[in-house]
């Protein structure tokens, strides 16, 4: 039992992928935030270009 545990704990294999799991939540959570921060100006920005090019025909 105890050479099992030491060999559990000595075993790293699915620490890199803990890793990318946070790196890529963190990633997608920045992604979220920045869309929830700029999405309403763009949305306004893109009607305005609408209403305008409406106007020129």
């Amino acid at each position: 039992m105890t050479k099992l545990w030491q060999m559990f704990h000595a075993d790293e294999c699915g620490a890199i992928t803990v890793d990318w799991v946070m790196l890529s939540a963190a990633a997608l959570a920045l992604m979220a935030l920045i869309m929830a921060t700029i999405g309403g100006a763009a949305e306004d920005q893109a009607d305005r270009l609408q209403n305008t090019m409406t106007n020129m025909m």
